[in-house]
């Protein structure tokens, strides 16, 4: 008690002489700082060194699966010194490994890992195995639930065909593909605007892999509106020849979408006998599985009205 007496005394002797104790100057900048977050959005607690090593982290890509020093260096824009030091901090926690030589890695154990504990974590996945597991039972084909990362989507659930003819289509839990080149993406994007389309794929040109790719952000928009309107999306070898799949939203409670549900078929067309019935038998488990997440279908809600459908109206 005495020392608080003596430090009150001190500060009110501060005071009177016109100076700022120690501990109200560390306040007031503590409170400028927060003015400035509030104004700028911008945070004072990110951490450079652990910033870096996440950016490093998230170059490494099916498309680039081996980066060097050197170019991580260079897209970082860090000094390459530095670079290797988060490199070797990374490769110890094992969440990179060495590759094709001493200034080259790819992707650690502990990635995998982590990325195992986020799927089993979403309730995405809880609510949905099962009802992938009857679309395929119904449909005979392998079924596949997506979400999208930025201009990704990955596959983040799955049901295996148990049929031998259809059991040419293995996609890996954690396949990443280009969003603006499958139908998959181009489900999951249907909410953006054509100005966020922009903002998502700046200065960056859009890879064609088939003559039917989009190969501008406004073609792009384009397709993302008529799958929107139609309420799901049919892709016939439009991103990879010899494989044709169903695609419906899901979303959740807010009525944003969130996921994807897609049907895959392992030939270059569905025949027309097929084509409706696939797809109300997709557009069912999308609204099943919306619905799971308490989303609520509205009047006008085209995938809802394709769920709807019984075989005997699918045509």
């Amino acid at each position: 008690m005495a020392k608080d007496s003596k430090t009150g005394s001190a500060r009110e002797a501060a005071r009177r002489r016109g100076e700022t104790p120690a501990d109200d100057m560390v306040s007031r900048a503590t409170e400028t700082e927060e003015a400035l977050d509030a104004e700028t959005g911008a945070s004072t607690y990110l951490v450079p060194g652990l910033e870096r090593g996440l950016r490093i982290l998230a170059e490494f890509s099916a498309r680039e699966p081996v980066l060097g020093a050197p170019e991580l260096s260079r897209r970082i824009g860090i000094p390459r010194t530095t670079t290797f030091r988060l490199l070797q901090t990374l490769e110890a926690l094992g969440f990179l490994e060495r590759a094709n030589g001493e200034r080259h890695f790819r992707l650690g154990v502990a990635v995998l890992r982590l990325g195992f504990e986020y799927l089993s974590s979403l309730e995405l996945t809880d609510f949905g195995t099962p009802v992938l597991e009857r679309l395929r039972d119904a449909t005979g084909l392998s079924t596949h639930l997506l979400i999208r990362d930025e201009r990704d989507v990955v596959f983040v659930a799955k049901a295996q065909t148990h049929d031998p003819m259809f059991s040419s289509v293995k996609v890996q839990v954690g396949t990443r593909l280009p969003a603006h080149a499958t139908v998959h993406g181009q489900v999951l994007m249907a909410d953006m605007s054509l100005a966020e389309l922009k903002t998502l794929y700046a200065a960056q040109p859009l890879e064609r892999f088939t003559e039917r790719t989009p190969g501008t952000v406004e073609e792009l928009h384009a397709r993302i509106r008529e799958s929107a309107a139609r309420g799901y999306a049919v892709s016939e070898a439009s991103f990879e020849r010899g494989i044709s799949a169903v695609s419906a939203p899901v979303r959740d409670r807010s009525g944003k979408i969130v996921a994807a549900i897609t049907a895959t078929v392992p030939r270059s067309d569905i025949g027309d006998d097929e084509r409706m019935p696939l797809i109300a038998a997709v557009c069912r488990a999308a609204i099943d599985l919306s619905e799971r997440l308490n989303y609520r279908p509205k009047a006008g809600d085209p995938t809802a009205a394709h769920a709807r459908r019984t075989p005997s109206t699918a045509g």
